[in-house]
């Protein structure tokens, strides 16, 4: 992976406390994956960057090298990667993803 793509992401991740590589934009979604994500953030009230990877093939592949992971959507809070779609929808479901976020000092504990 290019340096320079790597040190980008690197410090998206770090300036945002919640970050999403997606296909499309939070308010226009481009596969059901991301919409998915994105659903369940603005459903927590979470804010978050949404970063749409289809503007830039670069990182599309960049993102994918960086997490070593081969999927999008791909989430980081507070610069970990959380993982995609599916592993999203299961912390949400179980109250793992609310614990973390409330954890990281991202959401108030209610």
């Amino acid at each position: 992976m290019p340096a320079p793509i790597a040190d980008r992401i690197a410090a998206e991740v770090k300036d945002n406390p919640v970050m999403l590589y997606m296909k499309g934009t939070p308010d226009q979604p481009m596969c059901g994956f991301s919409a998915t994500v994105v659903q369940v953030l603005k459903s927590m009230n979470v804010p978050f960057k949404g970063t749409n990877v289809l503007d830039d093939p670069e990182l599309r592949q960049g993102i994918k090298d960086f997490s070593n992971w081969p999927t999008i959507p791909q989430l980081y809070i507070k610069g970990e990667f959380i993982g995609g779609c599916d592993i999203v929808r299961e912390m949400h479901a179980s109250g793992e993803l609310k614990k973390l976020l409330q954890d990281k000092k991202i959401l108030n504990v209610a």
